[in-house]
């Protein structure tokens, strides 16, 4: 007797278990997202360019923490170390940023992504959220090593350590600041290219060949130019908004005259911007 259209049970069984839906993929993405930005899991090459900066940073840190501890000189206010680090922290996004969205694409990887219960907004929301913690936890955890030099050597006892707090706290939002403009911009770069190198070098270059622009536009002899100089380039535009927020001059000593309510605008429209050019980008990755 033939055995032709026989079925026959091989031992596959049918998935009984829970089934997580999108969040969970959402915060797989994440997570995996934030340990590749450390190259955490990866081999021991891709570990020492993240680690580098980020030691680089620490010791920055316990030195101005050490300085104010001993004899009591602030090095650095906690937005003051934000923008000082910002050179370092566009080397980081230029290494960081490829490898989470440009790998992807030169992979081939993201049909997979999107054959299952994962949208194009879940994708980036999870990637920029990873992009953007890595770079806040960059500055959020040095800064957090100023504070404990400042609070726990201050003369004014408990008093002391909430008026540092008071400081501290303010300063961790100009970092979170910081890590949208910048995760939003380096991943849209990214975001265009397969080649890590490529995508490297555009972020780098918007972000440096912006600065001279700024400081043309500084030099005009109209007072209004003066003010607006710093919206040429992402870097003084989050200083401009510190500054006007906080009411002082430093970073890169702006004069933003009565427009700082621009400064302001203008890096929520980016932050904006940046994010539905990324999802829009990935719409159109998923469609194909």
């Amino acid at each position: 007797m033939s055995e032709a259209g026989v079925i026959h049970d091989i031992g596959y069984q049918r998935y009984s278990g829970p089934r997580l839906g999108r969040f969970a993929l959402q915060f797989s993405l994440y997570v995996h997202g934030l340990r590749a930005a450390f190259g955490l899991g990866r081999s021991a090459k891709a570990k020492i360019f993240p680690w580098l900066v980020f030691g680089i940073m620490l010791l920055v840190a316990v030195i101005a923490a050490a300085v104010r501890s001993q004899i009591g000189q602030t090095v650095f206010t906690y937005t003051g170390f934000a923008d000082q680090m910002s050179f370092l922290i566009i080397f980081f996004l230029a290494i960081v940023a490829p490898q989470l969205v440009s790998r992807d694409l030169r992979a081939g990887v993201l049909p997979l992504y999107f054959s299952r219960p994962l949208r194009a907004a879940d994708y980036v929301t999870a990637k920029f959220a990873a992009m953007a913690s890595a770079i806040w936890l960059l500055l959020g955890i040095p800064q957090f090593i100023m504070f404990l030099g400042a609070a726990f050597t201050t003369k004014d006892g408990a008093k002391g350590v909430f008026n540092e707090l008071g400081d501290l706290i303010p300063g961790w939002g100009y970092s979170l600041l910081w890590a949208l403009m910048f995760a939003g911009i380096g991943l849209l770069v990214a975001s265009f290219t397969g080649k890590q190198a490529f995508a490297a070098g555009g972020i780098v270059a918007i972000f440096l060949m912006s600065t001279p622009i700024v400081g043309v536009l500084a030099s005009l002899p109209s007072t209004t130019a003066n003010s607006l100089a710093g919206l040429a380039s992402p870097m003084t535009l989050i200083a401009g908004v510190g500054q006007w927020i906080s009411g002082g001059n430093e970073g890169f000593g702006l004069d933003l005259g009565r427009f700082g309510p621009i400064y302001a605008i203008e890096a929520v429209c980016l932050i904006a911007v940046s994010l539905l050019l990324l999802l829009a980008r990935y719409r159109k990755v998923a469609s194909l």
